[in-house]
């Protein structure tokens, strides 16, 4: 697919997405490390557990809004307020203010948590099932280019320079409503006037649509179980490495376990950068399911080897298998979950289709509790079986019919 056939909307988000992300994640990361150093530890953890939560619940909200709203003026309004909140944020680190700091973060979850739905439904309307795949897996190649941009710039400015990268930030976040503004084509959407306690009875009403469309369930928590694998690399496999890998010494130079997390961390990166366009020319010779089922294959027998692997071969070519599982299987797995969802409900079901990474994200913490109680061979054994469920599901949720006579009416 080439550039110039990509419709506009995807232009805009792609763009805009990609170089906000490289900045984001040269601050993210870092963080826990401001509030920590601010604050304490134990403040700081309650503080972005409390926030994940909050995160979770108000894009749940701004799926809803996102199906009744127009979308376009959606994404202008709380992008405007991000850009403001990144702008009281850089203020306030500026003059040591760091109890402002923290409201403005959190106002910052919830506008930047109330817009996403906006944008993940945009994708879709601009998007057709013959173009989805080869759309998101453009996106999926520029996600890890941003993040290799963005960890290399946070690594080299955050300590040196750590204001400028949040004003470099607020500049970035305050382009995007405008871009939005300018090239966005607006959708208009009916919206009928309720009293305060209805509205919570219709968004209630509109995920209880989403929750009871089986097939679309089974695929947002098989997905669930499938990304804990991926999410446990940064807790399980990250403290097990740091416990138990023998390190390795080149010369003047030592492989330590947290240095061998960052090499196959690094190599996963790479390697999507790298080889995401010819992996999906070689996808193209097979059929959707296929596709899908050859890469959860591969990204299952990767990740589970590499829970309990301590040898540095292995780890790497492992990774090699998981990232070439990955390159397969997720765009064919965005591509499918996009298709299932109504056209009118869009915004709900992309933010329930969230509760993928929420619920990814507390399986991969468990894992460090599950791993005190298990050998490493057992915890390799866990992971496989939980992601082979999580391949069960998803295959099952698209590909075995199922007639569902609510599913047929709210599309």
């Amino acid at each position: 697919m080439k550039w110039k056939d990509i419709p506009k909307p995807i232009k805009v988000r792609l763009v805009t997405s990609f170089f906000n992300r490289s900045v984001s994640f040269a601050i993210m990361p870092f963080m826990a490390l401001l509030f920590v150093k601010a604050f304490n530890e134990w403040i700081a953890g309650v503080f972005l557990v409390s926030l994940v939560c909050l995160g979770y619940v108000i894009g749940l909200i701004g799926g809803y809004l996102a199906d009744k709203f127009s979308r376009k003026r959606l994404l202008v309004l709380t992008a405007s307020l991000t850009a403001s909140m990144f702008l009281v944020m850089t203020l306030s680190l500026q003059f040591d203010q760091m109890i402002v700091f923290m409201i403005a973060y959190t106002i910052f979850t919830v506008t930047n948590n109330l817009g996403r739905p906006a944008m993940s439904a945009i994708i879709i309307d601009a998007t057709t099932p013959e173009n989805r795949k080869a759309v998101y897996a453009l996106d999926y190649w520029l996600i890890n280019l941003s993040i290799t941009i963005g960890t290399a710039l946070g690594g080299w400015l955050y300590v040196s320079n750590q204001l400028l990268l949040f004003w470099i930030l607020t500049f970035t976040s305050s382009m995007l409503p405008i871009a939005y503004g300018i090239f966005l084509e607006d959708t208009k959407r009916t919206w009928t006037s309720q009293k305060l306690r209805l509205v919570f009875v219709d968004v209630f009403q509109s995920y209880q649509i989403a929750w009871r469309d089986r097939p679309f369930v089974k695929v947002v928590f098989g997905s669930m179980c499938i990304l804990a694998a991926e999410f446990s690399m940064g807790s399980y496999v990250a403290v097990r490495l740091a416990d138990s890998f023998e390190p390795l010494s080149f010369e003047d130079w030592t492989i330590n376990g947290v240095r061998m997390m960052s090499l196959i961390q690094i190599e996963n990166t790479l390697i999507v950068v790298a080889l995401t366009f010819f992996i999906q020319r070689l996808a193209s010779r097979f059929s959707n399911k296929h596709t899908l089922l050859g890469g959860l294959a591969l990204y299952t027998i990767g990740y589970a080897v590499i829970t309990s692997a301590n040898s540095i071969m292995l780890l790497l070519g492992f990774m090699l298998i998981a990232t070439f599982g990955e390159l397969l299987y997720s765009p064919v797995l965005n591509t499918e979950k996009a298709n299932m969802m109504p056209e009118d409900r869009r915004g709900a079901y992309s933010a329930f289709a969230g509760t993928s990474f929420a619920g990814a994200d507390f399986l991969s913490r468990s894992t460090i509790l599950i791993g005190s109680l298990l050998t490493p061979f057992m915890m390799s054994v866990y992971i496989g079986l939980l992601v082979s469920f999580g391949c069960f599901l998803v295959y099952s949720g698209i590909y075995v019919k199922e007639k569902l006579v609510l599913r047929r009416a709210a599309s």
